[in-house]
């Protein structure tokens, strides 16, 4: 059986071109798969504070919001280690992610957990996982100059902790007119359902 866990980010709930391209991905998913999901917009993970730092493994005093960060941290890293795919939602906001997807990566990197240091450098522990973006974006970009920042920091972040297996589906051009955009969501939605 296929374990999915699925990271969704967009604020724009049923509106949002990512969550589209998600949906066509578990549409086509074979019978059984296993699917988890995390809508970061409905349910946030909290931005790391200075109550909550020591509990996601940073040198700090354990404060009164220690245990709850530990305990939601545990359970995040629980689910990306219990997935063979992760599909991540990333809508392009302001040329990078969305904060809330960055405080899920920022409680799921812990050292010595899902990554470690060594003499070489940083080896990334979660391995042998396939990583899927469904990446939407008004604009359209040319993603080898390294600019809008949301993909390359996406990847970097995933092959920190060892997901080096990272496919991206990108649906652009969305503020280019009705047809431009309903043909980017055609293109987008039946890639994602090809990958499944």
């Amino acid at each position: 059986m296929t374990n999915v866990l699925v990271i969704r980010s967009a604020a724009t709930g049923d509106a949002s071109v990512s969550n589209t391209l998600i949906n066509a991905y578990l549409a086509a998913l074979p019978e059984g798969a296993s699917i988890v999901e995390r809508d970061l917009d409905t349910n946030p993970v909290p931005h790391v504070t200075q109550a909550s730092l020591a509990g996601i493994g940073r040198q700090a005093a354990e404060g009164e919001g220690f245990a709850a960060a530990r305990a939601l941290q545990d359970e995040l890293i629980a689910e990306v280690f219990a997935a063979d795919t992760i599909v991540i939602g990333l809508p392009l906001y302001n040329f990078g992610m969305p904060s809330t997807l960055k405080a899920w990566f920022d409680y799921i990197a812990r050292a010595g957990t899902t990554f470690q240091y060594t003499a070489e450098g940083p080896e990334g522990l979660v391995k042998g996982k396939k990583a899927i973006i469904a990446h939407a974006r008004a604009g359209k970009y040319d993603d080898a100059s390294g600019f809008p920042f949301a993909v390359p920091h996406l990847k970097s972040l995933l092959g920190f902790v060892g997901v080096t297996d990272v496919t991206v589906t990108t649906a652009e051009g969305l503020a280019f007119g009705p047809e431009a955009a309903a043909e980017a969501i055609k293109t987008g939605t039946a890639a994602m359902a090809e990958l499944a």
